[in-house]
């Protein structure tokens, strides 16, 4: 595989001086391999490069531009339309080829990458004389679990991959087919158990955020629901849910983890901002207005004046009323004319919408408003701004900082994988309320109706997911496992107009937004292509089915 070898070779390069960052070395000196593997700081220092190559924040669905979720009915990149438009369009080659950071392409090349540092760590860590101030265990811990990782992120996406379970020289014939899903799977099962039996639960404040066994078994659990959804059980196979389950419920017994007592706060904990629920995550601030602030997410109603961050109609229409019923129950009470009034309080935790208290002042998404402009590029593009990647007390630019973290994995989701799995299993028992109610309740939502059926438990957990999960990178991996592509993210993708009245009210009408913002998708596009770059340069890599 010509790609593989493009990486070792950028490797001995990266080993050999080209880093400084890494290694820390004066311009012109250069370090060969052997050094670094004969140096333990160096060596603990190499193997801790493959940490940037783990996806660690939000909105990077091509690494500078809209969210994972901007292809489905979640949120849109309201302001770079023409870039994004390959992917409503279905053109997924296109937009593999766009750039080094993207969903498809860029996540190949990432994630291979950091298999390629972890398995020269793997492969010379046994002559490293280590001192105990490098935690060899651990390191080496961490490197089955990050390999873990990287194949997990690659399957998510593709399907079954290419393995490379060793470090290759540059003139070794690396030109392997794709393995298929199933040995994947168990590939990563493996390498999850390694993981576990050397790592800690827990480690000190300066090691925070590294993976732990927490980690590993949550990794396990998102693997398995993977694995058991239908995109990969069509057979539905219910050994496939119950491992799935079982391994939800092994994190849930390890009785480590709890439920923040405040959704709201869950991506900025006041104080340290550490939180209980947090099984692993990478903690990002405090940060500065530039970078994700400025270039992403930033809103008029936030003291910025770019859009760039727009949740849908579609998405807002998945909050359920306070009493617990959806909007299109006629027993929910929703008023189209009162469309804010009486919802789910994880709808104002997330979502920005007219009217909404925010920051000393109201919302105005009325055309003319503070916080829209018709035909302006730089304002939503349906009405909405997303609240939960912005803290209130983040106003203007300037020398303020504000905390974000990134969540590899939180409780919340432990619980909604059980119920998942679960219900598959075994249908809505007692545990499967249970871990349901259990969020809800922290929402301050009612408890689910007894006597549901699988069909009507399954719809619940879907949107429970949906809602308690918004705009964390999972909706739209959700939607692909599910194979809910065609059902889901070709419903015309929807806006609110705001129209002020004289009386100081406001008429509110549900809007189709223009064709550019529409999406298709078609049964095939379940599964991520291979970029097209690699299949060309590979004599074994067979794409994936229509692409």
């Amino acid at each position: 595989m010509k790609f593989l070898k493009e990486i070792i070779i950028l490797l001995i390069l990266f080993v050999t001086g080209c880093n400084t960052k890494f290694l820390d070395l004066a311009p012109g000196v250069s370090l060969d391999e052997d050094k670094v593997f004969a140096d333990p700081v160096l060596a603990a220092q190499f193997a801790d490069n493959a940490y940037s190559y783990v996806l660690d924040d939000y909105l990077y669905f091509d690494g500078h531009r809209g969210s994972p979720a901007q292809a489905s009915d979640e949120a849109l990149a309201a302001d770079q339309i023409g870039h994004v438009r390959t992917l409503n369009q279905g053109l997924f080659h296109d937009h593999s080829n766009l750039g080094s950071l993207n969903d498809i392409g860029g996540m190949w090349t990432q994630s291979y990458s950091g298999i390629r540092v972890v398995n020269k760590t793997l492969a010379r860590m046994d002559e490293v004389v280590w001192t105990s101030a490098q935690h060899p265990q651990r390191i080496k811990g961490e490197m089955f679990y990050l390999r873990a990782y990287f194949y997990f992120e690659l399957v998510k996406r593709f399907g079954g991959v290419i393995i490379i379970d060793k470090a290759y020289n540059p003139t070794d014939d690396i030109d392997f087919p794709r393995s298929s899903f199933e040995e994947c799977v168990s590939f990563i099962l493996a390498d999850i158990a390694q993981a576990e039996s050397l790592l800690s639960h827990e480690y000190d404040d300066a090691n925070y955020g590294r993976p732990t066994i927490g980690a590993a078994k949550a990794l396990k659990a998102r693997l398995l629901l993977y694995a058991a959804s239908p995109l990969h059980n069509s057979a539905n196979n219910l050994e496939k849910w119950k491992s799935a389950a079982q391994a939800a419920q092994h994190v849930i017994d390890m009785g480590r983890y709890s439920l923040h007592p405040n959704y709201a706060e869950l991506l900025s904990p006041p104080g340290n901002g550490i939180s209980d629920e947090y099984i692993l995550i990478k903690s990002r601030g405090p940060r500065p207005w530039s970078g994700m602030f400025s270039d992403r997410i930033v809103s008029p109603g936030s003291g910025g004046t770019q859009g760039v961050f727009s949740p849908t109609q579609n998405h807002v229409d998945l909050y359920e009323m306070a009493n617990g019923l959806p909007i299109s129950d006629p027993q929910s009470g929703y008023d189209p004319e009162q469309p804010y009034t009486n919802r789910d309080p994880r709808f104002y935790a997330n979502i920005l919408y007219n009217d909404a208290p925010w920051q000393g002042r109201r919302m105005q998404m009325w055309n003319g408003g503070n916080d829209y402009r018709e035909g302006n590029a730089v304002y939503t593009a349906t009405r909405y701004y997303c609240k939960k990647f912005w803290p209130e007390v983040y106003q203007t630019p300037g020398q303020q900082t504000a905390i974000l973290n990134f969540v590899f994995y939180r409780y919340a989701e432990i619980l909604l994988n059980y119920a998942e799995a679960q219900n598959e299993a075994a249908g809505p028992d007692a545990s499967v309320y249970a871990a349901i109610n259990q969020i809800r309740a922290r929402a301050g939502m009612p408890e689910l109706p007894q006597g549901l059926s699988q069909a009507d438990m399954r719809t619940r957990i879907h949107n429970e997911r949906a809602i308690e999960l918004a705009f964390e990178n999972h909706r739209w991996y959700d939607i692909l496992r599910w194979k809910k592509g065609p059902e889901i993210i070709t419903k015309p993708i929807t806006g609110m107009n705001v129209e002020r009245q004289p009386d100081g009210g406001f008429k509110y009408t549900k809007i189709v937004l223009a064709a550019p913002f529409q999406r298709v998708f078609e049964d095939y596009m379940h599964l991520y292509p291979i970029p097209r770059n690699e299949v060309q340069k590979s004599k074994a890599i067979e794409q994936n089915p229509e692409w």
